[in-house]
């Protein structure tokens, strides 16, 4: 059975690429013979750079193990008085059962649902609430009339 052209074409393209591959492993085979282990070394600077030099020991910073966090760092615990924030009822409906308070302190506008009331309130009441974010973003749940002082 005769070969085709293509066939001959491959055998050819794969014969060459063999030469190369043989001609590349013999090259680098003849670069490596003259380097010491030394001249192979890299070193990395104190910016995180490669280099032919070695590092200076003077400049080396000491880490404590305990100290390397490896993933996601521990929470830390929340003070149940810190979740607790005040503001001003800006507007509530009550046929629909929502409304929006303004938070004291950062000035923000937060939903507040009716079925996250403690007790009843009404538009320009002073409450005190708590922060959840939601499906749609923050809302205030456990919300009632802040204590007069």
């Amino acid at each position: 059975m005769a070969e085709t052209w293509n066939k001959k074409e491959r055998e050819k393209k794969k014969q060459q690429q063999k030469k190369e591959k043989a001609e590349k492993k013999a090259q680098r085979k003849e670069d490596s013979q003259g380097k010491s282990f030394d001249d192979m070394i890299a070193y990395l600077d104190e910016n995180g750079n490669l280099s032919s030099t070695p590092p200076d020991p003077k400049k080396a910073r000491k880490f404590k193990l305990e100290d390397i966090e490896i993933g996601v760092p521990k929470a830390e615990e929340i003070d149940p008085a810190d979740l607790i924030r005040s503001g001003t009822i800006t507007f509530f409906n009550e046929s629909k059962g929502y409304g929006f308070i303004k938070d004291l302190k950062t000035q923000e506008s937060i939903f507040v649902h009716a079925n996250n009331l403690l007790e009843h309130v009404g538009e320009k009441d002073k409450v005190s609430f708590e922060v959840e974010m939601g499906p749609r973003g923050a809302s205030a749940v456990r919300v009632k009339k802040a204590v007069a002082v």
